[in-house]
């Protein structure tokens, strides 16, 4: 079982964020990342938004941790935990400018980039930032071709309609042949795109039922990873038959990899909880693993 974060401080998702999170800081995101890496956690994420709007901040929440800055910091202190950026969305950034910022991570990290990648559903942001939002799908269906093409070469060439390029030198680029793209959404079509472009699904909002429906009549690639949320906050520590069942859920919904949140009422605590789901999940040490 492969088993990922959704990494606590950095968002503050409304039932999702508990309350020491409010006052914590880098010295306890730090030592939740280092304690994930050391029990053999498969991935810690960190997602984008760049202004939100008030009134849609009271519902999804207002603070998110800039993803390259965060995930760099991580990543000097841990060796083995995947990073992964859940989500950036596509229509903010140009491709080479992806290519450049997250394959000097990539680099420096030792090849653990993950990139998760979405179109973006708040419009507004979209208007703040001068990004189009109405054509956010086809943008991302040229982008994602381009940000292939960018990441893991010096001297990158692409031909598409909004994102062409060529006589350019990208260094340093990403040190992995092929930096895993994870796909976010919910629709068929975010689905199709994950097949065609990415290397996973990263799916939210949808019950388990209609995930296993969708999957069933999409073959996927070898290879390809389905990464699956857990659902509610889950207590390893101090409910771990309900965590377990949540845990065999997800996998029997489609899961590859599944993605948790984690309650507790300290960073102290939320290690403690860490150490009783790698246990749960039977993932071993870092150590014992080498």
């Amino acid at each position: 079982m492969r088993v990922g974060i959704t990494s606590p401080i950095v968002t503050a998702l409304p039932g999702f964020f508990d309350d020491w999170e409010r006052t914590a800081g880098p010295a306890d995101l730090v030592a939740i990342a280092e304690a994930a890496d050391r029990l053999g956690l498969d991935h810690l994420t960190c997602s984008e938004h760049v202004a939100v709007p008030t009134e849609i901040a009271a519902q999804r929440g207002g603070t998110y941790w800039d993803p390259l800055a965060t995930l760099s910091h991580l990543a000097a202190r841990t060796h083995r935990i995947r990073l992964v950026t859940q989500v950036l969305v596509l229509g903010y950034h140009h491709p080479l400018a992806i290519a450049k910022r997250y394959g000097t991570l990539d680099l420096l990290s030792g090849g653990r980039l993950v990139l998760g990648l979405g179109v973006g559903s708040i419009e507004e942001e979209f208007e703040l930032l001068g990004a189009e939002y109405a054509g956010r799908g086809a943008v991302a269906d040229d982008a994602l071709p381009a940000l292939r093409a960018a990441l893991s070469t010096p001297t990158p060439v692409y031909d598409g309609p909004r994102f062409p390029f060529g006589d350019v030198v990208v260094e340093p680029h990403a040190v992995q042949a092929r930096v895993p793209f994870w796909i976010g959404g919910y629709t068929p079509r975010s689905l199709r795109r994950a097949r065609e472009h990415g290397d996973g699904w990263v799916p939210f909002g949808l019950p388990h039922d209609r995930l296993r429906a969708m999957l069933d009549q999409a073959p996927l690639p070898d290879g390809f990873e389905v990464v699956l949320g857990a659902g509610r906050p889950v207590d390893p520590l101090g409910d771990p038959d309900r965590t377990r069942r949540a845990l065999d859920r997800t996998l029997a919904a489609g899961a590859t990899v599944v993605n948790v949140h984690i309650t507790a009422t300290s960073a102290d605590h939320y290690v403690d909880q860490l150490a009783a789901l790698a246990d749960l999940a039977g993932l071993g040490t870092q150590e014992a693993q080498q």
